[in-house]
């Protein structure tokens, strides 16, 4: 049987349940969520809080979430790897926007959860737009085919949608079309990720490890040579709530000596391709971790 090419078709989400009908929420992970179908498009608001922390805390803190929080139902055997696809203009607007510390700002990319390995023209991508209003990061985001989501972010071309698509890939052909938007830089990780329950629904915690990236070759599934843009010997652990965090998750930060970080990925892997100055908010690529790592797919990272 062909595959089907439909734009209706969702992959399951690591990163969010199915939205309900209020739009304005990340409720947690549910372990059932990828059986059931979802909207056709989801958003979320949320606060988030990144922190640096040496990888070889990463267990001490992995005991101290698994005692309060549960398990991703996606990210069992060692998580699943997290690739996108970042666009932006030729003078890298969008990069300059989060440096700056623009109190709007947003950036455009294509997003693949689990084994880059088996990414293929049909395989179910999201097409992302993730904006910081003030202190509150709101991300919408419509699940197509590969193919669909190239026509569309690389061709700038409308592709077939269901209804309630329509609003928002009209407004990504705006930005691809008018801000001239093309791949700029790669990223890829290995990510755990930790749900809240009981008084702390709505809480989610990830852990991200072996961060890399490429300046070239942006098909999300291409056999190419990525650099770790983070040093192996650091984790980025991301906090993400719907109101607050809860005192006990801050005080465990003390205790494991965990650093507020201002760090983007995204900027990350344009520094250190050398596309723009590294800002003061780069973490700083002085030991062994920067040299080129073999392109495979370890549990999809």
């Amino acid at each position: 049987m062909p595959p089907d090419r439909t734009a209706g078709t969702t992959p399951p989400d690591p990163e969010h349940p199915p939205p309900s009908t209020d739009l304005t929420r990340d409720h947690g992970d549910d372990g059932g969520h990828a059986l059931r179908a979802p909207s056709k498009l989801h958003a979320f608001n949320r606060y988030e809080i990144k922190y640096l922390m040496p990888s070889t805390a990463v267990s001490a803190l992995r005991t101290e979430l698994a005692g309060r929080l549960d398990l991703d139902s996606n990210g069992l055997s060692g998580g699943y790897g997290v690739w996108s696809a970042y666009y932006d203009t030729r003078d890298l607007r969008f990069y300059w926007e989060k440096i700056e510390g623009l109190k709007f700002r947003r950036k455009l990319r294509i997003r693949h959860y689990g084994d880059r390995s088996t990414i293929h023209d049909d395989t179910p991508v999201y097409v992302e737009i993730k904006q910081r209003v003030n202190r509150v990061t709101q991300k919408r985001r419509v699940a197509l085919p590969y193919h669909l989501a190239r026509d569309l972010c690389d061709r700038r071309t409308m592709v077939e949608h269901d209804p309630s698509q329509r609003a928002f890939l009209e407004e990504v052909l705006e930005l691809v079309s008018g801000l001239d938007l093309r791949p700029v830089a790669m990223t890829g990780y290995q990510r755990e990720a930790f749900i809240g329950r009981d008084a702390d629904a709505g809480l989610r915690v990830t852990v991200d490890q072996r961060i890399r990236g490429r300046d070239r070759d942006f098909h999300l599934g291409a056999d190419a040579e990525n650099r770790l843009v983070v040093p192996a010997r650091l984790a980025v652990v991301e906090f993400k709530a719907n109101e607050r965090v809860p005192y006990w998750l801050t005080d465990l930060t003390a205790e494991l000596n965990m650093s507020v970080a201002r760090i983007s990925k995204y900027c990350q892997s344009v520094e250190a391709f050398g596309r723009a100055p590294r800002s003061i908010f780069h973490v700083p690529d002085d030991d062994p971790a920067g040299a080129p790592v073999p392109a495979f797919s370890e549990s999809g990272a």
